[in-house]
């Protein structure tokens, strides 16, 4: 069964970054978002997900380092995105 905020996560990705060969399903929730061929995606497109990430969940993503954590896949964001909504409630 999918998780719901992977999927939510997923289809965020390809609508923010307008990834128009790619469907949310597509995404498999353990494989880089950076780095891979697949994607194809930079530093550009890094700030314009955190950017969005950060709206649409309320999250801080602080620096550098953080942003590669968070944002090294699918799972990995999700992750986060949990970690720190139980940090603030």
């Amino acid at each position: 069964m999918t998780d719901p905020l992977n999927a939510q996560l997923k289809a965020l990705i390809v609508d923010t970054l307008k990834l128009t060969d790619v469907r949310p399903e597509d995404i498999p929730d353990d494989e880089p978002l950076f780095g891979s061929p697949r994607f194809g995606l930079d530093s550009i497109d890094a700030l314009e997900l955190v950017v969005r990430l950060e709206k649409e969940f309320t999250v801080k993503i602080s620096n550098a380092e953080e942003s590669r954590r968070a944002l090294a896949s699918v799972g990995a964001l999700a992750d986060f995105i949990r970690t720190r909504r139980m940090a603030s409630a």
